[in-house]
């Protein structure tokens, strides 16, 4: 193994004779991430001594299957390897970002274009496993969307507090709304469709011509409503919805199942981040159990 294989690479396969200048990149809180300037353009690197590569070719999986269907802009995957030292390394496109976050109709839009144009013939799921933050997200593929969601989302994040704060209460009324989430999808055609799966204003910005772009997938093929799971830090606008339905039409029932969505992500930070998310989870379970009875 080369002792430097992100420099190996660069100065290969990279088409590049030299590296000019290497810089850190801030805003990361798992990764240590570098911008690479050489003679045939820029690289982005993100590196991680303390794991090995399935991570990031779990993200370059991801990353390459949005490339894939060209619609929005996302930073196109060229190599993951390990590291000699231990750890790994994912080398990407380097995006100049521009000043603002972009426009929130073209996104809405161009994310509508890539849930239409992203369709898995295999179900719902994804080829391997990834993370959501740093907490295992399951993708074992399923043809039946609410078996998976309660299964692979709900249940592995209510069973991730169980066993973290020995929450059995969080645990015991999630799993009873588990068993009743079938009646939120009456009268609703759920294709699986390839999404981001962590939309959050921290993963959206813009390029230098404005037209959005979206990075750190936790990629997997789902409804396409379960994007918006993250929209209580993403800031999305009602043009940017108007937009996206204009290409998506909305589905009966869109607004009743908002919350169900939003709940894996605020379990998620539960056990990611403590009680201070618990209050928001518990609310919606509650909730959601009285709406349907259960």
């Amino acid at each position: 193994m080369s002792m430097d294989p992100v420099r190996e690479w660069i100065l290969s396969e990279g088409k590049a004779t030299k590296i000019t200048k290497i810089s850190p990149v801030g805003g990361g809180c798992i990764n240590l991430a570098s911008r690479y300037d050489t003679d045939s353009g820029s690289f982005f690197v993100k590196t991680n001594r303390s794991i090995g590569p399935s991570m990031f070719e779990a993200e370059a999986l991801g990353l390459g299957a949005m490339y894939e269907t060209g619609t929005i802009r996302v930073p196109r995957p060229y190599k993951v390897g390990e590291l000699p030292t231990g750890g790994s390394y994912i080398i990407m496109e380097f995006i100049e970002f521009g000043a603002s976050r972009g426009n929130q109709s073209v996104l809405g839009r161009k994310l509508a274009e890539m849930h239409k144009a992203g369709k898995s013939s295999k179900g719902f799921g994804f080829d391997v496993d990834n993370t959501i933050g740093s907490t295992p997200q399951i993708n074992t593929w399923s043809s039946d969307w609410i078996q998976f969601y309660g299964e692979h989302r709900l249940g592995y994040q209510l069973k991730l507090a169980s066993r973290q704060y020995g929450d059995s209460l969080i645990y015991e009324r999630g799993q009873r709304l588990v068993k009743s989430i079938g009646k939120l999808f009456e009268n609703v055609a759920i294709e699986p469709c390839l999404l981001h799966g962590d939309l959050w204003s921290g993963n959206i910005s813009s390029d230098k011509n404005g037209e959005p772009v979206i990075l750190d997938p936790a990629c997997y093929y789902g409804h396409s409503e379960a994007e918006f799971g993250m929209s209580w830090c993403a800031g999305f606008g009602a043009s940017f919805y108007n937009s996206y339905f204009e290409v998506m039409p909305k589905q009966p029932g869109f607004e009743e199942r908002r919350d169900l969505y939003m709940l894996y992500h605020y379990l998620n930070h539960y056990n990611l981040f403590g009680s201070g998310y618990r209050s928001s989870a518990m609310s919606i379970i509650d909730d959601y159990l009285a709406l349907l009875k259960a």
